[in-house]
């Protein structure tokens, strides 16, 4: 069905009883083209991309839970593009400009909203830095602008600007074409046009091995339902990247965290921008329904655990309140944690593995959400072709033993 507002009066008219289910369900069938491990954003992006770019239709997505219900329903929803080496840059602003034409293509509306990213600049240093940091943007052909502290104030009239402020803000930079999309939209949407495509969504499957031929090769994997055998098996499990590769018998530069963020109770139109803090490692935005979306660092010790812990909420909730005084007055409704694969250059790892028949697509830390889009294209393209997409040739795996390292720390190792 496609949707539409013709579709949705003709819904009202039914009492709502015509919708037909957003994807299928169907059970695990023997043996695929290719099986993607992992139900989020990336696996389902790269199935859809599978089937859209390459005709690649006999494509199983298997998830251990339910489809999006890992980082890509536990994020803070923020897309831009605004880093530093060319090689991100690249990779990032593909991701947005598909973003931008994502509700259309998927005919499903992902609430982008391109509010624009504000980055605040607390000391001469940081505006020193942000000046590079725009040069360098702008020669890759990407949106960004310095802004003094008058149009910080204008894009931002909450902040304490006062002379008074705990932390001072002389200025800082602005993407205009970053801001939000709605997470479950994003997996959904994507979940919904690879089903029409032919794709199976296999959910509550959890992977407990790998099929392997005499030469060590990956022929598909053990799933708590049966064996299901595959011509390429891809994995896109965020945090567990590293788990399912001791399964497969090889070892990650992956190590996995918490990465936690709120919400408060819903309020009036505040904040019509996302706001970064480097100084304290902080980030707000105001959702659709009011409330304030707050983010900070990652819980500095590895975990699994979806909660967080308290040192770094009340952390976050501090530099949340140097920044917005008048934000004390609302109360925290929800807390929540992801699990994120960091990886030595907080850069992704995207292409084939040193087992023979099996594809990674991890390592995108804090930045998973806003590169789906591009992380499924990629992937896809490997999975299809055989070959690593140009975007993705300097993501691979290799580059850990060769050095070839594109350390993204700065603009990748702030939580967003």
């Amino acid at each position: 069905m496609k949707y539409s507002a013709l579709a949705l009066l003709r819904g009202a008219l039914a009492a709502q009883r015509n919708w037909a289910q957003a994807w299928r369900s169907p059970e695990p069938r023997a043996s695929y083209d290719v099986v993607i491990v992992g139900g989020g954003g990336h696996g389902l992006a790269a199935a859809y991309y599978l089937a859209k770019n390459h005709g690649v239709t006999n494509v199983a997505v298997i998830e251990r839970g339910w489809l999006g219900g890992g980082n890509t329903g536990r994020n803070t929803t923020v897309v831009r593009s605004n880093y530093l080496f060319p090689e991100s840059a690249r990779l990032y602003d593909f991701a947005l400009r598909l973003y931008e034409d994502l509700g259309r293509e998927l005919n499903f509306n992902v609430m982008l909203s391109q509010r624009g990213h504000l980055m605040l600049a607390h000391s001469r240093h940081d505006l020193e830095s942000m000046s590079r940091w725009v040069n360098t943007m702008q020669m890759h052909g990407i949106d960004a602008a310095l802004v003094s502290r008058e149009e910080v104030g204008a894009f931002a009239p909450a902040l304490d600007l006062s002379p008074a402020a705990r932390l001072p803000v002389l200025g800082g930079f602005r993407q205009a074409r970053a801001g939000t999309a709605r997470h479950d939209a994003v997996a959904w949407g994507y979940a919904r046009a690879a089903s029409a495509l032919g794709v199976d969504l296999i959910q509550e499957c959890e992977v407990t091995g790998f099929l392997k031929d005499g030469a060590g090769g990956v022929t598909g994997v053990e799933t708590a339902r049966g064996p299901i055998r595959a011509g390429r098996v891809a994995l896109a499990a965020a945090g567990h990247s590293s788990v399912l590769a001791r399964l497969a018998g090889f070892r990650l530069p992956v190590t996995s965290y918490a990465l936690q963020a709120m919400v408060t109770e819903p309020v009036k139109p505040r904040l019509d921008t996302v706001v970064i803090s480097p100084g304290t490692g902080v980030y707000v935005s105001q959702s659709d329904k009011g409330e304030m979306v707050i983010g900070g660092s990652l819980d500095l010790f590895a975990s699994y655990a979806q909660r967080g812990s308290f040192a770094v909420m009340q952390s976050v909730l501090a530099g949340t309140l140097a920044l917005f005084p008048s934000f004390s007055r609302l109360r925290v409704m929800r807390q929540w944690a992801g699990i994120v694969d960091v990886v030595h250059d907080s850069s992704p790892i995207i292409g084939p593995t040193p087992v023979p028949g099996l594809y990674i697509n991890c390592g995108w830390g804090t930045g998973g959400f806003k590169a789906i889009p591009a992380g499924g294209w990629t992937l896809a393209h490997v999975l299809a072709t055989g070959r690593n997409h140009e975007l993705a040739e300097p993501f691979q795996l290799e580059r850990f033993a060769s050095g070839r390292f594109i350390d993204e720390a700065a603009a990748a190792g702030i939580a967003h």
